[in-house]
């Protein structure tokens, strides 16, 4: 895929990503059982009780903040005229050791979701997650863990919370099923590494959800491309941020 329309910030961070990820390799999806550091949510261009905020959580590897798909909550920020605010999940994003990174991801993203419920109860929210973030947005959804790797089973928000997210955006996901109503991408009939449980479905969600996974992806795929799991916010950001105005619209918001 060629680089030659990207930004130089999406470059690098793509290069970062595509560095690390290839020295870790599969094998850090085996799961370890070492501890990882507390992780918190933090916050950043927010304004008090916006109409609209996005929750982004970055791939594995990524250096802290919003990583790569940070540019897709830059679009979707400039294409309503409502106030939208933004803010990063703090967690580990590790390969090594990817369970207990993916357990904090969890804990990290359900505080903070419930926590933006609570201070602005009337605001709609949107989550954007590439590769362990994407599985981190699932879980937050659906529930986590359940499969060897990825930790034990935990529960989702409360539907109270959930209920005010009105668009999701996953790319790459670890715990994509096949052939499901919001699966998009190349290989839409791919199933990830942790499938997700049946009692973890994001069924609920299926009309604000756009899961996209390409053939060959090593995560959402089980594929050897490793190519194909970085490519996804130049190919795709377009259409995900058409899709995410669409659902804002739906809610009501311009």
């Amino acid at each position: 895929m060629s680089l030659r329309n990207a930004s130089p910030r999406v470059i690098r961070g793509r290069r970062m990503v595509a560095c690390s990820l290839a020295a870790g390799a599969l094998a850090a999806l085996a799961g370890a059982t070492v501890g990882a550091a507390p992780a918190l949510a933090t916050a950043a261009e927010r304004t008090p009780c916006a109409t609209v905020d996005i929750i982004a959580a970055r791939a594995s590897t990524e250096a802290e903040g919003f990583g790569v798909i940070g540019a897709l909550a830059e679009e979707i920020q400039k294409g309503v005229k409502a106030t939208v605010s933004k803010q990063a999940v703090k967690y580990p994003a590790l390969l090594f050791p990817y369970e207990p990174s993916v357990i904090a991801g969890d804990e990290a993203i359900k505080r903070e979701l419930t926590e933006e419920v609570e201070r602005c109860p009337s605001q709609k929210i949107v989550l954007l997650g590439y590769s362990q973030g994407a599985q981190i947005v699932g879980d937050v959804l659906g529930g986590g863990g359940g499969n060897a790797g990825d930790g034990p089973q935990s529960a989702p928000a409360s539907s109270s919370v959930t209920s005010h997210v009105v668009g999701v955006i996953q790319y790459g996901d670890p715990r994509h099923l096949p052939n499901l109503s919001f699966d998009v991408g190349t290989d839409p009939g791919a199933t990830g590494l942790f499938p997700r449980l049946s009692n973890q479905s994001l069924q609920p969600f299926a009309a604000d959800i756009q899961s996209y996974c390409d053939t060959g992806d090593p995560f959402c795929a089980k594929g050897n491309d490793l190519e194909a799991h970085l490519d996804y916010v130049e190919k795709y950001d377009k259409a995900a941020d058409s899709f995410i105005i669409g659902r804002l619209k739906a809610a009501g918001i311009s």
